[in-house]
């Protein structure tokens, strides 16, 4: 199928009844099985091993690298990012010298196999840094680690538009970035304002055309619906700057509402929240228009236009699914650095520790800040590779696992295949000729369909239902 071609087919059917029967809390599924798993058992010394059998074994895979900047200059209260607000840039200077400390040892754990073909900057906000920190931090990533050249490797970074100007944003494409995601949330001020985000649209358009007279192969925005103070008409409005803007990407958040969870989010005034029934028609009219507009529904909450990266490797079959979201790269081992990050390296999890004390305690220690990880077993392996295969392909080859893996697949997941009868009935899912395929009204559903192969999900709802207390509320709608 040509590019063409390809911006004409629908991408994804919009269907208020099944998204109103099945919209409940679920995973994400950025990893398998998901950091809620994670266990202290998992230490720095299950690190090491992990990473020495990737390294015995003769691993020449390139790597992917998360950096995490955890500072904001101001709040915004739809936020639920691991952050720290403060106005103090000293604080930056010290996590700075601590966060090149991690790197050393990374780099040198993995000398000889640090080829990294995929670097993301997340936060937080990773402009925090000023251009002279962050020039120094590339430069010492660069000491540590074998960058791809610019044409092979996906380097991108998170920018707050009102952190920069066009001037940073050319340094930063000097400073080997190609790819930019930025943060819009909402183009109306009463929006805006609502959640402490004031951001003119035009200077938003303003830092996108720096870009592209900068040379970044790629520009993503966020935006996010069920904001307090949306209307249908607010959201049009922002939907056609959008799609005037012309960015290569979009994300499509549904705003969770869980006070509980975020403190930021209880400065919002839950009577301006538009009602259940409104954020749905919100949903589908983001649809409509996005897809009117010619990009692709790549899946979860992710448009792309049909040339973008994303949109060719979903129709050859390389999207993959990470930490960071989907990504154009085939599955590789992720080293992160900074407070809270989340490696992934040789069928393992680690995470760091989640407060700027006890990530530099442990680096002071001279240990990796490793707070918490978890070990996948076959059977975690078998369920992320058809978890992967479905969210990234919305299909999935049940002959093809059965080829690498010694299961019978109607055998082993008979109780998940049951469950699949229903999704079938609702004509969202189809199954036959040893395929398992998502239809394009069941593509809005993929998190729940992904649910039914999740084992640790099943047993904690079971585990839940057998002692009659409801489960917390860890994960936002799935819809």
């Amino acid at each position: 199928m040509n590019i063409a071609t390809a911006s004409l087919v629908p991408s994804v059917q919009f269907d208020a009844n099944v998204i109103e029967k099945l919209s409940m809390s679920g995973p994400r599924y950025t990893s398998y099985p998901t950091a809620d798993r994670f266990t202290p058992g998992f230490g720095y010394g299950s690190f090491l091993e992990a990473q020495a059998g990737l390294k015995m074994r003769g691993g020449r895979r390139p790597l992917s690298l998360y950096v995490h900047v955890p500072f904001c200059e101001n709040i915004c209260y739809y936020c639920a990012c691991n952050k720290i607000v403060t106005k103090d840039r000293s604080k930056a200077a010290t996590y700075l010298s601590y966060l090149k400390q991690e790197i050393d040892m990374q780099g040198t754990l993995f000398d000889g196999i640090n080829r990294v073909e995929q670097l993301h900057f997340g936060g937080g906000t990773p402009t925090y840094f000023s251009d002279r920190q962050m020039e120094d931090l590339m430069a010492h990533l660069r000491r540590n680690f074998d960058f791809a050249p610019d044409a092979e490797g996906e380097y991108s970074i998170e920018i707050d538009p009102r952190t920069v100007d066009a001037a940073r944003v050319q340094s930063l494409r000097r400073q080997g970035f190609n790819r930019l995601s930025l943060g819009v949330q909402d183009f109306d001020p009463d929006v805006q304002k609502a959640v402490n985000r004031i951001q003119p649209a035009e200077d938003t358009i303003a830092i996108m055309a720096a870009a592209r007279d900068a040379g970044f192969r790629s520009i993503s925005i966020d935006l996010i619906y069920g904001l307090p103070k949306q209307t249908m008409a607010t959201m049009e409005q922002t939907l056609s700057k959008v799609i005037v803007a012309n960015p290569d990407r979009i994300a499509l958040y549904n705003y969770a509402h869980m006070p509980h969870l975020f403190k930021p989010q209880r400065r919002i005034a839950e009577s301006e929240l538009p009602a259940p029934d409104v954020k749905l028609e919100m949903l589908a009219l983001c649809i409509s228009r996005l897809t009117a507009a010619g990009y692709v529904y790549i899946g979860m909450d992710h448009f792309a236009k049909p040339e973008d990266d994303l949109a060719v490797a979903q129709r050859q079959g390389r999207l993959h699914r990470n930490f960071q979201g989907y990504s154009t790269h085939a599955e590789m081992d992720l080293v992160a650095v900074g407070v809270s990050a989340i490696s992934a390296v040789n069928a393992t999890y680690s995470q760091n520790e989640k407060t700027l004390d006890d990530y530099y305690a442990r680096l002071d220690e001279g240990k990796l800040p490793v707070a918490r990880g978890y070990k996948l077993d076959s059977d975690d392996l078998l369920r992320r590779i058809i978890i992967q295969r479905l969210m990234c392909n919305f299909e999935l080859s049940t002959s093809s696992v059965e080829q690498g893996w010694p299961i019978r697949f109607e055998d082993y997941f008979a109780r998940e295949l049951e469950q699949l009868r229903e999704f079938v009935a609702d004509g969202l899912v189809t199954i036959e000729d040893g395929w398992i395929s998502v239809t394009l009204k069941g593509r809005l559903t993929i998190r729940n369909i992904c649910m039914l192969f999740d084992r640790h999900l099943q047993q904690a709802r079971a585990q839940a239902a057998a002692s009659a207390q409801p489960q917390p509320l860890r994960y936002s709608k799935t819809i």
